[in-house]
């Protein structure tokens, strides 16, 4: 399955092959006057004699220790090779470093022998210009773009692109990006944009294969919502339509909060949703009430309570998908359940997959929804769902 090229050579060289010509090889280069290097020399066999015919009759034998002579040339700094070959074959092998050939098949010689010079000059090799010009090159002027006080690029104007540029005032919550207290009276409105590329967790929210933001989400934004009004306890919020995640896109998102009534302080908030350029849709209403004065449950003396019988949550997520909640590792979160009467308890805790998208919520909506799922638990199958 590999891919492999016949070499067009007259001899297997480096290879048992070579055996019957090394006699005569080595008469010949007995009439060969060596010298000493005048550059560095690594060879594959160290501390041999490069001036000796026996090392060249060698090497035409033996084994190339390519590897080798390059992890020897790393060792002493270096880091750029240029290959002097007829084609680019020990660079193809190279996979670190940077490694230029020197000439390439069927290409012009001279121009890709000066392209390699490009090449480690770039790559902060010296190169003697002046030696590599002698024959007669030509300069040319250099391109004037560089050097000329002439701009081609956007001016960059402070501001744009930011919400503060549109009037608006940024916003901390995690599914939503601005705010803007309307002129008219006080009251508000939050806009965002949903999509699960953003918010890849949501996608582990689905009811009967369609992937639906959960209620709670509709709780945190209307809790978070009440809190920049001013009213701090959400007194009833009602569900009207589903908010379907698209595959892919998004969905534009906008919680509006009306007017103060009066000196009750309750105000109206409202969650609705549009996909594109479609038709704006209500999921929520519900009402926003001032904190002030509003009873604070006692906490349990115990935990769980005395009384409670645990029920089995071990395989609860297998038997929530036969009844159409899809949950995603992202809404498994529920732990333990007891129920005293028709009281149930539970507890419950963020999944570690959405812990880092934790923060900027009131209560992350994965880890209340996983609350209410005790609800699903306890019941014989014909309960309801959580929204």
């Amino acid at each position: 399955g590999g891919r492999v090229r016949r070499l067009r050579v007259s001899h297997a060289f480096h290879s048992p092959l070579m055996d019957p010509m090394l006699e005569e090889f080595g008469r010949v280069l007995a009439g060969v006057t060596f010298r000493e290097p005048r550059i560095p020399l690594v060879s594959g066999a160290p501390g041999a004699d490069v001036t000796d015919p026996a090392y060249w009759v060698g090497h035409v034998r033996e084994t190339v220790r390519f590897h080798d002579v390059v992890e020897a040339m790393r060792a002493q700094g270096m880091s750029v090779f240029a290959e002097l070959g007829p084609d680019g074959a020990l660079s193809a092998m190279a996979e670190t470093d940077t490694w230029v050939p020197a000439l390439r098949a069927d290409q012009d010689e001279a121009e890709t022998a000066l392209r390699a010079l490009a090449g480690l000059y770039a790559a902060g090799v010296e190169v003697d210009w002046a030696a590599v010009t002698a024959g007669g090159a030509q300069k040319v002027a250099l391109p004037t773009y560089p050097f000329q006080h002439q701009h081609y690029w956007p001016k960059a104007v402070a501001g744009r692109g930011d919400v503060a540029s549109a009037g608006q005032q940024r916003d901390g919550h995690p599914l939503l990006a601005a705010a803007v207290w309307l002129a008219e009276g006080d009251g508000l409105v939050l806009t965002g944009r949903l999509s699960l590329s953003t918010m890849p967790w949501l996608a582990d929210h689905a009811v009967h294969g369609t992937v639906l933001l959960p209620g709670t989400a509709f709780v945190d934004l209307a809790v978070h919502a009440g809190d920049l009004a001013g009213c701090g306890v959400l007194d009833e919020l009602t569900l009207q339509e589903p908010l379907v995640l698209p595959s892919s896109g998004g969905v534009q998102l906008q919680v509006q909060v009306g007017d103060s009534d009066g000196d009750s302080g309750r105000r109206t908030v409202t969650v609705s949703s549009r996909e594109g350029e479609g038709e704006w849709v209500r999921n929520a209403v519900g009402v926003l009430a001032p904190a002030d004065g509003e009873p604070v449950p006692a906490p349990l003396a115990v935990w769980p309570p005395e009384g409670a019988e645990p029920l089995s949550v071990d395989n609860a997520y297998e038997s929530f998908a036969q009844r159409g909640y899809g949950y995603g590792p992202a809404f498994q979160g529920l732990r333990q359940v007891w129920r005293a009467g028709d009281t149930v308890y539970a507890e419950a805790e963020l999944p570690q997959a959405v812990e880092a998208d934790a923060a900027g919520f009131g209560l992350h909506p994965a880890l209340l929804d996983a609350a209410l799922h005790s609800l699903l638990a306890a019941s014989d199958g014909s309960g309801g769902g959580t929204g």
